[in-house]
């Protein structure tokens, strides 16, 4: 570890210097939690339009900056919010000058740019971060202590339509969450994919679904949907012992499971309990930031690792790469043509 390092863990009272680049849509939000945070000097905020950064700034109270290499040398840790085709450019900048970074998913446009963030973070001593939120829901926080050994899971996220998120896939901007999650519950190796979608609306796959079959014997069905009539936000869990249900707009978990005493509970399955718990509505993006800037002070090593967002990562493209295929197959066949498929 680097002496920058070795001196920020002996001196965590000290504010730690953060800076955010890119303040879009998701970026100015990043800027204002840290503002707010007792902990964190907000150095700077960055964005190549001139004016965003300059309103974003003169919100929060920081300066602003239209090149992200002006932060370099004033900051410790940074948010990287910025279109996904630019995170490898950006992170590499500043792990290449001892910046952690908090770097919003997917975490790369491709597994060869991960891969080679992580070399640089592991052999600098420093933390990647990756911006999958929903581990800081509190309803899939709480699901860790109901669930065990999922067998059949089930997940919908479907929105309507938001400009934002459109220069990749509904895999990469929706369902890529569900993924994250899936795995983390799951915690086994892929063995096969099926998936199909489809582009609706712009040039990438706009519906898409997904069927993960893992080596233990889970299988997950995950939707994904970005031009739905509403937004719908939920996911249904199989174990030997429960079924057990989330809604996330509802804030509620529904477990049911068997009743172990054999009493008669007059309840609409013979034999089980129903339990309804709810989960109060909290700040997610608050609790991740906040939990970035305490691993990065006390050198700890983050809630999502950069491996874990690699890992997510490398799932979102098979099943990108798998439905770009089968509809260039289906195409051709509706064309009467022949086509090779590499």
């Amino acid at each position: 570890m680097n002496e920058k390092r070795k001196t920020m863990m002996d001196h965590t009272t000290k504010k730690l210097r953060v800076g955010v680049v890119g303040v879009g849509y998701l970026g100015k939000f990043h800027a204002e939690k840290y503002a707010g945070m007792a902990q964190v000097e907000l150095v700077g905020v960055a964005d190549v339009d001139p004016s965003k950064a300059g309103q974003v700034a003169k919100k929060v109270g920081t300066a602003a900056y239209l090149d992200y290499r002006e932060l370099l040398g004033k900051v410790d840790a940074v948010s990287i919010v910025v279109p996904t085709p630019d995170h490898f450019r950006v992170s590499r900048d500043f792990l290449e000058n001892d910046v952690d970074v908090l770097i919003e998913k997917p975490m790369t446009a491709t597994l060869e740019d991960a891969d080679a963030l992580i070399r640089i973070s592991e052999a600098r001593g420093l933390i990647i971060q990756v911006g999958h939120l929903e581990r800081f829901n509190p309803a899939v926080v709480a699901l860790q202590d109901i669930l065990h050994n999922p067998m059949f899971i089930e997940s919908h996220r479907v929105s309507v339509y938001n400009e934002r998120g459109m220069d990749v896939s509904v895999v990469h901007d929706l369902m890529i969450h569900d993924i994250d999650i899936i795995t983390n519950f799951v915690k086994s190796d892929i063995q096969n994919i099926h998936a199909a979608g489809v582009p609706v609306i712009s040039e990438h796959v706009d519906i898409a679904n997904a069927r993960l079959e893992f080596v233990n014997g889970c299988v997950a069905n995950v939707t994904a949907s970005r031009i739905a009539t509403k937004n719908e936000r939920t996911i249904r869990l199989f174990q030997k012992d429960a079924y057990i249900s989330v809604n996330f707009s509802n804030h509620e978990i529904t477990v049911i499971r068997q009743n172990k005493e054999g009493k008669n509970n007059n309840g609409l399955i013979p034999g089980m309990d129903i339990n309804h718990l709810c989960f109060t509505k909290s700040d997610a993006l608050q609790d991740e930031l906040k939990s970035f800037v305490t691993k990065v002070m006390r050198r700890e090593v983050p809630e999502v690792t950069g491996q874990e967002g690699r890992d997510a990562l490398k799932i979102a493209l098979s099943i990108v790469d798998q439905i770009n295929r089968n509809n260039r197959i289906l195409f051709s066949k509706m064309q009467g043509g022949n086509l090779t498929i590499e």
